[in-house]
């Protein structure tokens, strides 16, 4: 009779197996939400804010169905995955270019807002295991996870690639060694549901790295395939795995596995040290490289530098020049120079907002719908002279 209640949990689980192809989907899915986002915010020109109702919208149907689902379909789960991953970077998006927090600041209160879940779901449920996901609760749980992992991964990558200047190959490179860390402390003994977690939250990051070193100018350190190409090959390479997954049921728990057994007051002490431990050894290495970074690879100022006046001239002559561009109707010399006005701009971020946050944040909100109006695939010869001479009017009266 015992062995029955955990054969229905295994048929009711609502999560895939871990193998392989789970992380190579997952991180798939991290690099589109990266990719995808950007597509429709800057390349269909609909702006962040839009961009993120739809996006909400949609998320919110589709999860909406994957409560209603009665086991795991991997269709639908993973299409759950690539929308919270597109929604959970357009929350931090959202925060940092619309709001002008700080990343610093999100990274901070995802961080929390992800301990606190866990806490909540273990006291609750008295298991973080994703093989224990059979019941609605836990599964509210998992989703608001997740969401928080994204939402934390994309702060912590855009923090340390783009405001600290260490780029996107090196972000992605560190975490891939952090990963392997990981993996060889799961082989060492380290809790499988820790390690499990630890390396999902890293894959965000890793994933966004990716997406980004693939989509962006060379210039900025990329491949240049541009969001539209890399989003197609991740999504066509995602739906080859699932299709994969469906046939193949790789995926699929065996009906025979026990799951979430009880723990020993021993192995629950092990578990709370083993976490602790990972929590001061990651608070450690990400102070220590936040300090690292900021100190030798940010550009540094000094107390004279209090505002950003007669450091915008060079930004205010490659708008004037894109400007000329859109009134001669050289599209081609227009987004050239959207590629050296988001490259030097970039490349100015960690020193600018170093002196002036709040002035850094309204240009940079100027400057993101310079590059969706100029980079549309036919650019609107208005819509681009409006765009343009409202950011020019902001860097001028900060250039003054």
């Amino acid at each position: 009779m015992s062995a029955n209640p955990n054969k229905l949990k295994i048929l009711l689980s609502k999560v895939p197996e871990v193998t392989i192809f789970f992380w190579i989907i997952k991180v798939l899915c991290t690099t589109v939400g990266e990719t995808f986002s950007d597509f429709l915010n800057v390349n269909l020109g609909l702006g962040l804010s839009l961009t993120t109702v739809i996006m909400g919208i949609v998320f919110i149907i589709v999860l909406f169905l994957q409560f209603r689902a009665t086991k795991y379909f991997p269709g639908l789960y993973w299409l759950t995955v690539v929308l919270i991953s597109v929604f959970g970077t357009l929350v931090t998006d959202n925060l940092t270019d619309g709001l002008g927090v700080p990343l610093e600041t999100s990274t901070i209160v995802f961080s929390a807002l992800l301990g606190l879940t866990f806490l909540f779901w273990y006291l609750s449920e008295k298991t973080l295991s994703i093989h224990s996901i059979f019941t609605r609760r836990r599964e509210a749980y998992y989703w608001l996870t997740i969401l928080f992992t994204f939402a934390l991964g994309t702060a912590v990558g855009d923090l340390f690639s783009e405001q600290l200047g260490l780029g996107y190959l090196k972000t992605g490179i560190t975490v891939v060694i952090i990963i392997a860390v990981v993996f060889a402390a799961w082989k060492l003994k380290l809790n499988e549901i820790l390690a499990f977690w630890i390396v999902y939250i890293l894959t965000r990051p890793l994933g966004a790295s990716l997406g980004d070193y693939l989509s962006q100018s060379k210039i900025n350190g990329g491949l240049a395939l541009g969001a539209t190409v890399t989003s197609i090959i991740f999504l066509i390479a995602i739906l080859a795995v699932i299709v994969f997954l469906v046939v193949t049921r790789f995926d699929i728990l065996p009906k025979n596995e026990e799951i979430s057994p009880n723990q020993t007051n021993g192995s629950r002490k092990n578990v709370l040290i083993q976490t602790i431990a990972a929590l001061c050894i990651f608070l450690a290495v990400g102070i220590g490289g936040y300090q690292y970074c900021n100190h030798n690879i940010v550009p540094q100022i000094d107390s004279s530098q209090t505002t950003l006046s007669g450091q915008l001239t060079d930004f205010i002559q490659i708008e004037t020049d894109m400007l000329n561009a859109v009134n001669s109707k050289d599209f081609t010399s227009l987004k050239t120079s959207a590629d050296q006005l988001e490259h030097n701009w970039d490349v100015t971020a960690p020193k600018f907002r170093k002196i002036d946050s709040k002035t850094w944040t309204q240009i940079d909100g100027t400057i993101d719908d310079v590059l969706a109006a100029t980079r549309a695939k036919s650019p609107n010869a208005s819509k681009c002279q409006s765009v343009l001479n409202d950011s020019l009017n902001v860097i001028n009266e900060a250039n003054k």
